[in-house]
């Protein structure tokens, strides 16, 4: 079973790494980028103290945790653990891997961090605000996600793997700093 997830991985991999140009080629390393996204950051900030004014920094902490629990995370607990090679690493398949920019990464890939980092913030912002912005948010976790995959950086199982720990963390952190938020905010 676990052979036939990992052949179907890797040939999900190879079907979604085979579609580029340069122009995506462009786009998905962008969206991949963390400065790139500094001007949408800050949009979701002039939201968030719209909404919460003086406890925002409630939300503040409470996405710093989530992202720091979910970069570790998915080092710590999975990355060192399970050992599994990048595509762009994984010599059965590095001849056929489309890389952008030569950049591969570290030699593991499962989980995702840059997965798991943004389901994180995505599901935590989304929570604190609304379920537009939450599903929003999360599609725009996907695309980063996605662009993992285009750049031939990790597989979809890796992806996956990510999103799920990224959610379940800012689930978690959304459930210990729900009350606190509301304590605050009501104050």
């Amino acid at each position: 079973m676990v052979e036939f997830l990992e052949q179907w991985d890797r040939e999900l991999f190879l079907f979604l790494n085979g579609f580029h140009s340069e122009s995506l080629d462009f786009i998905m390393w962008h969206v991949s980028g963390k400065l790139q996204w500094l001007p949408f950051y800050v949009i979701l900030l002039v939201i968030l103290i719209k909404k919460y004014n003086k406890s925002v920094w409630v939300v503040l902490i409470a996405t710093a945790l989530a992202v720091t629990l979910a970069d570790q995370f998915s080092v710590k607990l999975f990355k060192e653990v399970f050992e599994r090679w990048r595509p762009c690493h994984n010599l059965d398949l590095k001849e056929v891997v489309h890389l952008v920019n030569g950049k591969c990464g570290g030699r593991f890939g499962f989980v995702s961090s840059h997965a798991a980092n943004s389901f994180a913030t995505a599901g935590l912002l989304g929570l604190f605000l609304n379920r537009k912005a939450f599903v929003f948010l999360v599609s725009w976790a996907a695309l980063v996600a996605y662009s993992r995959v285009y750049l031939g950086v990790h597989y979809p199982a890796d992806i996956l793997g990510g999103a799920i720990l990224g959610l379940f963390i800012a689930f978690l952190v959304f459930r210990i700093a729900s009350p606190i938020m509301k304590h605050f905010h009501h104050a």
